[in-house]
């Protein structure tokens, strides 16, 4: 045992690699002590093991084989039945149960170096052939000035993101993270708000990924010492396409490169799909539907921000109506908007095309984010001349926007004749349809925030489960958290008075306005999401 944990290895690998034990015998007394079925791996036709079933890095580091699957039964060649933690991961990951079949070492081992290679190749075997799937030709650069760039061009290459592209969109990712280190590469999914790793390609094709992406992108393929954002698309086919934004970092070992995926539909969800309340969803729209003023959304990087703010265009846009938005950069073209990327290093800032837009003759701006003083007093004149506008900014809720303009150097009058709503919001992972009832102690369920009335037992408090479809995490998709707060006159005095953002938020509460945990702990009682991401998405 000690030998086995100094090396790292199982302790029936290490007994067969001293020979003290053969392991044939020691498969047999396995069988025997345990009760597991005994299987010859050399009359087992390999192109049967169900590879896709399990995530490969289970299968490396547990040193399992899946042989078989019928229904909802997974069977599993392991040559250690004492493994116990293997098999409860595989049943987790799975969502299946598991079946043990007991396999001789010395023919496990070279199998699993099989099943090491083919996915090593996978820049060969994993991509299928898909004729209707194109990067767009005008977006592909001159690859001249990159002696290396003659090899980005390399089928196995091509196809390998490709199918990490579409892998992205069918799994509902967010961003795909192609990350280089010392001794290996890893690309890595963020679905639902959470990274996971998909994929680890050989080291020495590094280069030839960062490159073929950088053409695409049409960025500078010989510039690796300096950050880099570009944009491409995928042609899904003749009627749908995805836009990814390209960032390349330069790291220690390589260039790291982060896209994110922007998908058109998610603008046209509409506001029913976004998750707010009746209530909500009432004083949204009446505020939007005003003719002049402003409209804050405010959240953390990630929140969906941005998919509300073009709900709120796309219910606006209409053939009457002059649109225009100010956006680092536009994430979704959105058909009959006038959408302008800033670039500070032409000049074209946010101040600059707010200008341009006051004489455009707008109905409607938009600003993609406040980020400074001069855009906030520019913002806030528009809203007082008779323009709707609405934006964005980084704030924890929505009192504490308030005092964040204040401190920026705007006059508390300028704030309370302006703003007339502040909507705060956070994603929580929505459950699974596999998701179970749990029985939680109601002096925990007080302590998350939760009223006396709401512990009457007239609903059920759900946690995650795990399926194929949710892949054992327990969550599938995410669903939104609002605090909508509209600026009424009770609010404005308060801002007159340079009260605080506690002053502001115990006027909203009297007011009915439910802070970010309230709306959360709704989302629990109807069964949407769980209590444990409400905890952690949102503070009390």
């Amino acid at each position: 045992m000690i030998q086995a944990a100094a090396a790292r290895i199982g302790f029936i690998e290490q007994l067969i690699a001293s020979r003290k034990a053969n392991a044939l015998d020691v498969a047999r007394f396995a069988s025997d002590t345990f009760g597991y079925p005994l299987l010859d791996l050399n009359a087992f036709d390999e192109s049967q093991i169900q590879k896709d079933a399990i995530d490969r890095k289970l299968i490396t580091a547990h040193r399992v084989v899946p042989l078989h699957r019928r229904g909802n039964r997974l069977s599993i060649g392991i040559a250690d039945p004492t493994n116990l933690r293997a098999l409860d991961e595989i049943r987790f990951q799975t969502g299946m149960a598991v079946d043990p079949v007991i396999v001789e070492e010395n023919k496990l081992a070279p199998l699993l170096a099989k099943l090491a290679e083919s996915a090593a190749d996978s820049l060969k075997s994993l991509v299928a052939e898909d004729d209707d799937l194109e990067f767009p030709e005008e977006e592909l650069q001159e690859k001249a000035e990159d002696p290396s760039a003659g090899e980005v061009d390399d089928a196995p290459v091509v196809r390998f993101i490709q199918k990490i592209l579409l892998d992205a969109i069918g799994d509902g990712a967010s961003d795909i993270h192609f990350e280089p280190y010392e001794k290996n590469y890893r690309i890595r999914f963020r679905t639902d708000g959470v990274l996971r790793e998909v994929a680890s390609p050989p080291l020495i094709i590094k280069e030839k990924i960062a490159s073929r992406i950088k053409v695409i992108s049409r960025l500078n393929i010989a510039e690796k010492r300096v950050p880099q954002d570009g944009r491409m698309r995928l042609v899904l086919s003749k009627t749908r396409s995805i836009d990814f934004r390209v960032s390349t970092l330069p790291t220690m070992y390589g260039e790291k490169i982060v896209l994110r995926i922007l998908d058109p539909s998610s603008a046209n969800l509409g506001i029913e799909a976004l998750g707010y309340e009746p209530e909500q969803k009432r004083v949204l729209l009446d505020a939007i539907e005003r003719p002049y003023g402003m409209v804050l959304v405010t959240g953390p990087t990630g929140s969906g921000k941005t998919v509300s703010l073009y709900t709120c265009i796309n219910i606006l846009n209409k053939p009457g109506i002059n649109i225009s938005t100010a956006e680092d950069p536009a994430e979704i073209p959105l058909p009959g908007i006038n959408q302008v990327n800033v670039d500070d290093r032409a000049g074209l800032t946010f101040p600059v095309a707010l200008k341009a837009f006051l004489r455009q003759d707008p109905d409607i701006i938009m600003v993609g984010e406040i980020r400074d003083l001069e855009t906030a007093e520019i913002s806030i004149k528009a809203a007082q001349t008779g323009h709707m506008v609405l934006s964005t900014l980084h704030t924890n809720d929505a009192p504490s926007t308030i005092t964040r303009l204040m401190n920026m150097g705007i006059p508390t009058f300028n704030i309370a004749s302006s703003i007339l709503l502040i909507t705060a919001q956070r994603l929580a992972r929505r459950l699974c349809s596999c998701k179970k009832p749990l029985e939680v102690p109601v002096e925990a369920l007080r302590n998350a925030g939760f009223a006396d009335e709401d512990l009457d037992g007239s609903w059920t408090l759900y946690g995650p489960g795990a399926c194929e479809r949710c892949k054992g995490s327990g969550y599938k998709g995410r669903v939104g958290i609002y605090q909508v707060m509209p600026v009424t006159e009770e609010i404005q005095r308060i801002i007159m008075a340079n009260g605080t953002a506690l002053d502001i938020a115990n006027q909203a509460r009297r007011e009915g306005v439910n802070d970010l945990r309230t709306s959360g702990l709704i989302k629990v009682k109807q069964g949407f999401t769980s209590l444990e991401e409400v905890l952690g998405t949102t503070n009390v």
